[in-house]
């Protein structure tokens, strides 16, 4: 587990009321990220040192990211950060499909709060024009979390935060963000500048084949990986 000093940075995070749900929040941050890349096993010993938490805290963290479906225990062998199947990809979808339009779909008369969209539309451009294909990737995630945040529902927001997580898992296997997410930006300006004008069907016409399309590009490309991994 190379680069712990740096997991050592995220230990003032925990103040003095240490809880495992902040420790999952840590990991679950650092996972996204890929630090934790899907297949790795995640050490008690070496975690639990670097975040100076109990061994005990530590495993109920791991239990409940085991329960979002990030992580699975394999007997006798430890904690691993989730592969996900081609099946878990198109799932994933699936419900992003449910969640994302009926949110669009339920809301209200305009105008509508978009203040946080259009952050994450000019995160992701800065982004793009930078080089900085991950920073592109995170600004999309955030794209679609303050979509989702327009329907007022902390369960939805919930439910979403780790629906994105789980996805991101698969984008860490395909390693190409930039092919994954630069012709989602100007997509994501167009959903926003729809909901802008208060054109809310026009928006969910936008969002409903974009997810259409990004699904198609992501499975495809993650069948590949999975299928023909590089050494």
């Amino acid at each position: 587990m190379d680069g712990l000093g740096e997991l050592s940075d995220d230990r003032a995070l925990l103040g003095r009321t240490s809880t495992a749900e902040r420790v999952a929040d840590i990991l679950r941050t650092r996972i996204a990220e890929g630090f934790f890349p899907p297949g790795a096993r995640l050490s008690e010993e070496s975690i639990g040192g670097a975040l100076g938490v109990s061994r005990n805290t530590l495993r109920e963290a791991f239990r409940l990211l085991t329960h979002e479906r990030l992580l699975v225990h394999r007997l006798n062998r430890g904690v691993f950060v989730r592969v996900l199947a081609v099946d878990d990809v198109v799932d994933i979808y699936r419900t992003r499909r449910l969640v994302e339009c009926a949110v669009v779909q339920g809301l209200g008369a305009p105008p509508y709060p978009v203040a946080g969209l259009a952050a994450a539309v000019a995160e992701g451009e800065r982004a793009a024009r930078a080089a900085d294909w991950k920073g592109v990737s995170t600004a999309n995630i955030h794209f679609h979390r303050e979509l989702v945040a327009l329907a007022g529902s902390a369960r939805t927001d919930e439910l979403m935060r780790g629906v994105l997580a789980e996805l991101r898992l698969a984008f860490h296997i395909v390693d190409d963000p930039r092919g994954l997410h630069e012709p989602y930006l100007l997509r994501n300006r167009e959903i926003l500048d729809a909901l802008r004008a208060g054109e809310r069907d026009r928006a969910q016409q936008l969002l409903d084949r974009y997810l259409d399309d990004s699904r198609s590009r992501i499975t495809e490309a993650y069948a590949k990986a999975v299928d023909d991994p590089e050494p």
